[in-house]
């Protein structure tokens, strides 16, 4: 049995010596392997896989020594902003990550460059997180792949994405600085199916831990620096995580699953599994990224 999460920041060993560390938040049994594997290959220390015991990986994953095992089970109550927060305050200048399965994480040239080179640079730019894009992804024939998951065949969608200026509640005439609330894909297709607070598709999933740092229910920090796409000088890195996410939740819910029939439209186009797609979409901004 897999420790809990207090036992395992009690001792966590070498799990948390050195970053980067990924934080994966099973939520399903849906392409758990292919979520772990990403990101290991992607060059993280750590990579802490929190998940219900009967959760299965491959045996492969599982032997990996880079993967800590932790008992979480979010269909109980037990929250994602909660362990983020109790990982921050164990781990204080650990660059760290969070993402749930069946979602991955690009950033330019991600196929050359290793995550942690990535975030040295980010931190020669005086910069302490990354935004992320969720780019949402889906099978596009639901008759064949009725959880709307298939890696061979995803799809996303090229256009549909905008920004709006992100409103400050102690300065009403004025938006928040170089902070903006990003909208797109089926979060925006399907308004009508999730909730006003649950439309954004921007999340700051790598920041670097610090103490009394908070990460909150809707995706940003308490610390208003954290929440900015770049730096006042010029444009910073960003990044990416397409994930079917979404796709599955619609279908999953009774209340949107019979009114989907297909999540394909004119906009849709094959997801090929590389940065460059990405890129030349303006889904993420290599900013001064050699």
């Amino acid at each position: 049995m897999a420790p809990t999460l207090k036992a395992f920041l009690a001792d966590p060993g070498k799990a948390l010596a050195k970053g980067p560390v990924a934080l994966i938040f099973a939520e399903d049994e849906s392409e758990i392997d292919s979520t772990l594997r990403h990101h290991l290959d992607l060059g993280f220390r750590s990579v802490l896989f929190l998940a219900p015991d009967d959760f299965d990986i491959a045996r492969d994953v599982a032997a990996d020594p880079r993967l800590a095992r932790i008992r979480h089970d979010l269909a109980a109550g037990e929250t994602v902003t909660g362990a983020v927060n109790a990982v921050i305050d164990r781990a204080p200048g650990l660059w760290l990550f969070y993402c749930y399965n069946a979602e991955y994480l690009f950033y330019p040239f991600c196929e050359t460059r290793t995550v942690g080179e990535l975030l040295a640079f980010h931190a020669e730019e005086r910069r302490d997180a990354m935004l992320t894009y969720v780019i949402d992804l889906y099978a596009p024939d639901l008759s064949r792949h009725p959880n709307a998951v298939s890696l061979e065949e995803a799809h996303m969608d090229r256009s549909g994405y905008y920004a709006l200026g992100r409103p400050d509640p102690d300065n009403h005439n004025h938006p928040k600085d170089r902070q903006l609330d990003f909208f797109g894909g089926l979060r925006w297709r399907y308004e009508e199916h999730i909730p006003a607070n649950r439309r954004k598709i921007d999340r700051i999933a790598l920041f670097r831990a610090r103490e009394g740092l908070r990460l909150r229910e809707d995706d940003t920090f308490s610390d208003e620096e954290y929440n900015t796409y770049a730096c006042p000088w010029h444009n910073n890195l960003t990044a990416a995580l397409v994930s079917f996410r979404t796709a599955k939740a619609l279908k999953r819910n009774p209340g949107s699953t019979f009114d989907i029939h297909s999540f394909k439209w004119h906009n849709s186009v094959p997801f090929e599994w590389h940065s460059r797609q990405l890129l030349d979409l303006g889904l993420m901004e290599p900013g001064q990224w050699f």
